[in-house]
């Protein structure tokens, strides 16, 4: 009886076959490039549209901040006092001053400031060296015997900490802590008031300086 003959394996075809399966894993990769290359795209466009926005939302945010800052810089403290600029005389003069208002808050004054470099004075000043620290762009912190003991304190330690500030008693005024800038006034009734904090950082070397970086220190130092 005669035997079957083995079956050989076509090699062409084999070959076909092979390189068939290579193409189809090229094709599938150069398709998983393409939806790679896709997605990166995507992706990309979609981080920098978010940085592009989020830049111009804080860009919107800080003009609406510095606008805001703007038109706070320009409101008055509430329950300040403002006198005329214009009407406040600035000339030297040798001679006590009569002013209009108790403390002085401008008008013609002695040749010398006060120093006011963070000073307290512990005795009364001169109104007429005091006025001239004002137009230097100081703040004037006063008291009478009627304010607190622990309010005076605190004020204190607020005016030392500040340049371009002086603080002293003045036994006349007619409420028992005021703050007093060229041209501007405020009366409080406590050191913890926040309008304290708001008219120094308002006043100090603020926008009503007639003298703006005129010195504060090298005046008179004492009564």
């Amino acid at each position: 009886m005669a035997k079957a003959k083995a079956h050989k394996p076509n090699k062409k075809a084999a070959a076909a076959e092979r390189r068939a399966r290579l193409e189809e894993m090229r094709r599938a990769e150069q398709a998983r490039e393409r939806r790679n290359r896709i997605i990166t795209v995507t992706v990309s466009t979609v981080i920098v549209a978010s940085l592009i926005g989020f830049g111009a939302y804080a860009i919107n945010r800080a003009n609406d901040k510095e606008e805001q800052n703007s038109a706070a810089a320009k409101k008055p403290v509430r329950g300040e006092k403002t006198w005329d600029a214009k009407k406040l005389g600035r000339d030297h003069v040798a001679k006590s001053v009569d002013y209009p208002m108790t403390p002085p808050v401008g008008g013609d004054h002695h040749q010398a400031w006060m120093t006011c470099d963070a000073t307290v004075y512990e005795k009364a000043i001169p109104n007429e060296n005091a006025v001239h620290s004002l137009e230097h762009g100081a703040v004037w912190v006063t008291y009478n015997d009627k304010a607190p003991a622990a309010d005076v304190k605190k004020l204190g330690d607020k005016v030392s900490k500040t340049p371009y500030s002086l603080m002293s008693p003045v036994a006349k005024q007619r409420s028992p802590i005021m703050l007093s800038a060229w041209g501007h006034q405020l009366t409080v009734d406590s050191a913890a008031d926040p309008r304290v904090k708001e008219f120094f950082s308002k006043y100090v070397q603020g926008p009503q300086t007639p003298e703006p970086g005129a010195a504060c220190t090298g005046g008179v130092d004492s009564a």
